[in-house]
C-alpha cells in the first residue's frame, strides 16, 4: 500500500478533527452554559472515538506496533491548579503527548503562537503566563475546532487571545511577529513538516524559540504503519524519526535544537518528545559556511 498524499492526509485529519469537536460545539451553541460532556463526546487532537479498552496515545488508536502506549489525558499532563477554572468545553477537548506551557517559560509582554490550538487550552494557560501585556494566536486548520476556541475564549474572558482559521503549513501570521510558538502533538499530522518548520521560522522574531511536545519514533516506521490512513490520524504513521524532526528543525535555520524523548511503556519505538529550538539573534550566528 502507498503513503496516502498531502491532500488525502489533510482532508482525513480535518474530518476526523471535525466529527470530534462538533457535539461539544453543537452543545456549546444550544446551551448557554455546558457544565460536563459525556466522555464519549471528547477529543482527541484527531482521531475517531476509540474502541472500549483500545490502546492509544495522544490522538488514537495506536497500531500492531505500539501495543500497549496510554492516551496522555488532560489530568496527566496540566496541573490541576492551573486548568480548575476552565470550563468542560476545553478541558473535554483537550487530550496532547505534553504541555508546552509548562516548558516554554513564557514571560509577561511576550507574543506567543499555538500551531494546532484545538480547543485552546494551552492558549489559554499561555495567556495567564504573558499577562495583559502579552498577545497569544491559536492556529486551526477545522473551522469547526476555531468556531468552538473563539466561544471558549469568550467564555473564558481570554481578552488576549485570538484563534485563527488556517493551515500550520501556511500560517496567517506575519513575519518576525512571534516571541515563542508552541504545539502540542500536531506537527506530526502535517504531510509536509518541512514547511511547518520553515513557516514557525518565518513568523518568529530574531532570537525566538520554538518549544513543542510531538509524538516521534526512536525506530525506523514499519511500510504497513506509514501507509494506514487510520493511524495517519492517530499520530502514529505520520509521526518521524526523532532524528529527522530534528533535522528538518535545523535545515529550516534554528539553532541549539534539542529533544528530550521518553517513549511509552511498551510502545516499541513510540515516544513523547519536548523538543527546543531558537531562531538565531542574526543571519551571522546561523550562518554554517564559516565566512559569513
Amino acid at each position: 500500500m502507498s503513503v496516502p498524499g498531502p491532500d488525502e492526509i489533510r482532508e482525513l485529519v480535518a474530518r476526523a478533527y471535525a466529527g470530534r469537536v462538533r457535539p461539544v460545539l453543537e452543545r456549546a451553541e444550544t446551551v448557554e452554559l455546558l457544565e460536563t460532556v459525556p466522555a464519549s463526546d471528547s477529543s482527541s487532537c484527531c482521531s475517531p472515538a476509540p474502541a472500549e479498552n483500545s490502546p492509544q496515545t495522544c490522538c488514537g488508536d495506536v497500531p500492531a506496533a505500539g501495543d500497549d502506549v496510554a492516551i496522555s489525558r488532560i489530568a496527566e499532563l496540566y496541573r490541576q491548579s492551573d486548568i480548575n477554572d476552565l470550563p468542560a468545553t476545553v478541558t473535554d477537548v483537550a487530550f496532547g503527548c505534553g504541555n508546552p506551557t509548562a516548558i516554554a517559560a513564557l514571560e509577561p509582554g511576550q507574543v506567543v503562537l499555538d500551531l494546532g490550538s484545538g480547543g485552546g487550552i494551552d492558549c489559554f494557560l499561555a495567556a495567564k503566563m504573558v499577562g495583559p501585556s502579552g498577545r497569544v494566536y491559536g492556529v486551526d486548520m477545522t473551522p469547526e475546532m476555531v468556531r468552538l476556541a473563539r466561544k471558549n475564549a469568550e467564555k473564558v474572558g481570554a481578552a488576549n487571545v485570538e484563534f485563527r482559521l488556517g493551515e500550520i503549513e501556511h500560517l496567517p501570521m506575519p513575519d518576525e511577529s512571534v516571541d515563542v510558538i508552541i504545539s502540542n502533538c500536531v506537527i506530526n499530522l502535517s504531510p509536509d513538516k518541512p514547511q511547518v518548520f520553515r513557516e514557525a521560522f518565518r513568523v518568529l522574531k530574531p532570537g525566538g524559540r520554538l518549544q513543542v511536545s510531538d509524538i516521534v519514533w526512536t525506530k525506523p516506521v514499519p511500510d504497513e504503519v506509514r501507509s494506514d490512513m487510520e493511524q495517519w490520524a492517530g499520530c502514529i504513521a505520520g509521526a518521524l524519526l526523532e532524528s529527522d524532526y530534528l533535522e528538518h528543525i535545523r535545515a529550516a535555520g534554528f539553532v541549539d535544537v534539542t529533544s528530550e524523548a521518553t517513549e511509552y511503556p511498551g510502545g516499541k519505538g513510540i515516544a513523547s518528545a519536548a523538543v527546543v529550538a531558537r531562531k538565531p539573534a542574526s543571519s551571522a550566528e546561523g550562518c554554517r559556511c564559516g565566512i559569513c
